[in-house]
């Protein structure tokens, strides 16, 4: 996979390409609007964010396990499986 950095600066395009052809689903949760869909690339995690209503992708970020969202994903999945 790219680095990180060249990961997110790419178009949102290229990294749902990158995720659909290297990328694992792992889990799915409702957070506000959005349904976050979480991946693993390699050793890498990443949350797609799913406008349900626009039925669209509206971001790829690097899963950040210090924000609070984390808790959404230990009620389905064990902390140290990440």
């Amino acid at each position: 996979m790219k680095t990180w950095l060249r990961f997110n600066q790419s178009s949102l395009a290229d990294k749902i390409d990158a995720l659909f052809k290297r990328g694992t689903f792992i889990v799915s949760i409702r957070y506000y609007e959005y349904k976050v869909n979480l991946y693993q690339i390699g050793n890498d995690y990443v949350e797609v964010f799913i406008n349900h209503k626009r039925g669209e992708i509206e971001k790829i970020i690097p899963l950040d396990i210090s924000h609070t969202r984390i808790k959404f994903y230990c009620d389905q999945i064990r902390l140290g499986d990440l």
